[in-house]
């Protein structure tokens, strides 16, 4: 019996190794994405350089573009959680009206522009389905890194994600370029399809092992968004890259014209609810405006469309990205000003 007993101390000492030793791998997993988190910003503009300096690495991802930005919504989703969702659309009459103005009234505004001046082509394809994506999956974080609430752009996102399929109709309606009506209907079933598996999986994984996350799981969560992104963002860059050795003109004009769209469009929105008395969110949903999800047509629209709109994807991707760095004074002196009204009230 006296060995029996031995070869039980010793596999309990065994297994508790084991444990050990996948407890310390699971702590340096979560410092190394709780690292990824902190410095989400450089991880983002390392990739802009990737994918611009090394052509073979963005060819590498761009196959994987669509499921990547799939999996970032699923990110997105499981971060927020039902409980935050249904939280984050309680001030629903006033996130519908930013959703409707932002996804449909605007790209309406621009297609029907474009129209009437019989301006045709990628960039003003580029634009409207801009104008009608929803707010990038990362916008909350932008809000935080420049000093500003992020609920009022969680909400417009969350609303505007869910509402695209539908927003969307009527803005692909009136744009030729990107095919008949059957290749629109389906363009619109797929979006839906890739928003709700994403969603629905996220939401179950919240249920069945994440219904509480603890801060740290969070931050993962945060990392691992932050990897990814910058891993989509060499993909992204791919005809950038390319395009910058043999046409850099063309590469200037996309890039001058994503700079403008992006950033007018975020201080036109902020001055606006400034003016109109929502200081409060002004900021918040001036970042939401400007900085769109365009990538996640990549995962509906078929690549006889999306291939051409590459380039100016990429060029888009540079403003949204430097919008902590160009626009944060711009957007902390309103945060601080903000603080002192709540302060003084």
């Amino acid at each position: 019996m006296k060995w029996l007993r031995l070869m039980e101390a010793c596999l309990r000492q065994r297994h508790g190794q084991e444990g050990d030793g996948m407890q310390g791998l699971l702590t340096a997993l979560e410092k190394l994405l709780g690292f990824a988190a902190s410095h989400a910003r450089f991880f983002l503009i390392a990739g802009l350089l990737v994918g611009i300096a090394s052509p073979a690495a963005a060819h590498a991802a761009k196959p994987w573009i669509a499921e990547m930005i799939a999996a970032l919504l699923f990110l997105a989703a499981l971060r927020v959680g039902p409980k935050a969702l249904i939280g984050a659309l309680g001030d629903f009459r006033q996130s519908l009206v930013a959703t409707l103005a932002f996804q449909l009234l605007l790209p309406i505004g621009f297609a029907l522009f474009f129209l009437a001046i019989g301006w045709k082509g990628v960039l003003p394809t580029a634009l409207v389905l801009m104008a009608a994506a929803a707010p990038v999956s990362g916008s909350p974080h932008l809000a935080i890194m420049t000093g500003n609430d992020p609920a009022p752009v969680m909400r417009v996102m969350t609303l505007g994600t869910a509402l695209l399929p539908l927003t969307v109709l009527p803005v692909f309606w009136l744009t030729p370029a990107l095919g008949s009506a059957d290749v629109i209907l389906a363009a619109a079933g797929r979006l839906l399809g890739v928003i709700a598996l994403a969603v629905s999986a996220a939401f179950l994984l919240r249920r069945l092992a994440l219904s509480n996350p603890a801060p740290g799981a969070i931050r993962s969560i945060d990392g691992l968004s932050a990897i990814l992104m910058g891993v989509v963002v060499v993909g992204l860059m791919s005809a950038v890259g390319e395009t910058v050795l043999v046409d850099p003109a063309r590469v200037g004009l996309n890039l001058a014209v994503a700079f403008a769209a992006n950033f007018v469009l975020q201080i036109a929105v902020t001055a606006l609810l400034e003016r109109c008395g929502g200081k409060r969110i002004a900021a918040p949903l001036g970042i939401a405006a400007g900085n769109r999800n365009i990538g996640l047509f990549l995962t509906a629209l078929p690549a006889s469309v999306t291939d051409s709109l590459l380039l100016f994807i990429g060029c888009y991707q540079i403003p949204m990205y430097l919008t902590p760095l160009v626009l944060g004074p711009y957007y902390r002196r309103r945060a601080a000003a903000v603080a002192r009204s709540s302060a003084q009230g």
